[in-house]
C-alpha cells in the first residue's frame, strides 16, 4: 500500500488539471490585484465574508450588512466567532489537526452546546474519524494543497463527527488548509462564498462524496476546483482593483 493516502487523487481523470488550474486563478488574483498592497482590514473583510456565507448555508437569515452591524442572528454570530480566531490556529493544524478541529467545534458550538460536549466526537466511531482525517492534513503527499482542503471539508460535513455546527466547522477547516498549505497565507480568497453562490452545485455533490463512491468523490474533487476559482474572484482584493 502506497505510503501517500492521498495518491488516488492525482490518477482520478481531469482532477490535478482542474486543481492546477484553480491554484493559477488564485495565484493571479494574489499578485495581480495587489498582495503587497494587502492590510489586515482586507483579510478581516474576506473572513468576515467568509462567515456570513457559511453561516447562510447552515440555515442562517442574516444579511450581511446585518452580519457587518453586529445584527446577527445565532447562527451567523456562531460562524463570525470561528472566523475571528481562524488564523491563530494556522500553526496548530500544522502540528496538530485534531487539536485544531476540536477548537473550532468549541468557538462554533459556545452557548449552545453543552460545555462536555465542546470539542468533543459525538461517538468512538466520529473519533476514529477525525484521527483519520487529521492523518490526511499532516501526511507526506503529492497531492494538491487544495485537494486536501476539498477532501477535509467533505469528510467534516458527511461524517458529522461533532454534536453540531458540523457545515462551519468543515467550511472554517477548508479555509483554515488553504491558508495553512501556503495556497493563500493571508486568507483573502473566500471560498464559503463560492461554495453559497454554486449551492446547488455544492449541496449535490456533497450527497455524492458521501454516497462512498467513486464517481461522486471525482464529481465532488472536480465540483471544488470549480469553487475555488470563484472563490479567488469573490476575494475583497478583486473589489479594490475594481
Amino acid at each position: 500500500m502506497s505510503a501517500d493516502p492521498l495518491a488516488w487523487l492525482v490518477s482520478l481523470e481531469g482532477v490535478p488539471s482542474a486543481f492546477a488550474g484553480a491554484r493559477d486563478g488564485i495565484d493571479a488574483v494574489l499578485r495581480d490585484r495587489g498582495l503587497r498592497r494587502t492590510s489586515p482590514e482586507m483579510t478581516a473583510e474576506s473572513l468576515l465574508r467568509g462567515a456570513h456565507a457559511s453561516a447562510v448555508l447552515e440555515g442562517s437569515g442574516s444579511s450581511l450588512a446585518e452580519v457587518r452591524e453586529g445584527e446577527a442572528d445565532e447562527i451567523a454570530a456562531d460562524a463570525v466567532r470561528v472566523s475571528t480566531e481562524l488564523l491563530s490556529l494556522v500553526p496548530v493544524v500544522r502540528r496538530a489537526p485534531l487539536q485544531a478541529f476540536a477548537r473550532l467545534h468549541s468557538l462554533a458550538g459556545h452557548g449552545s452546546v453543552p460545555d462536555d460536549r465542546l470539542g468533543r466526537p459525538r461517538d468512538a466511531e466520529s473519533a476514529g474519524l477525525l484521527r483519520t482525517v487529521a492523518d490526511l492534513v499532516t501526511a507526506a503527499t503529492e497531492a494538491p494543497a487544495l485537494a486536501v482542503a476539498a477532501v477535509v471539508h467533505a469528510e467534516l460535513v458527511v461524517n458529522t463527527p461533532f454534536a453540531s455546527h458540523n457545515g462551519i466547522v468543515a467550511r472554517a477547516a477548508e479555509r483554515l488548509l488553504i491558508a495553512a498549505k501556503g495556497v493563500d497565507e493571508k486568507s483573502l480568497v473566500v471560498p464559503e462564498a463560492a461554495h453559497l453562490a454554486l449551492r446547488a452545485e455544492y449541496e449535490s455533490n456533497l450527497r455524492g462524496y458521501s454516497s462512498g463512491k467513486s464517481s461522486g468523490i471525482h464529481s465532488w474533487l472536480l465540483y471544488t476546483a470549480e469553487a475555488y476559482a470563484a472563490a479567488a474572484e469573490a476575494s475583497p482584493l478583486v473589489r479594490a482593483a475594481e
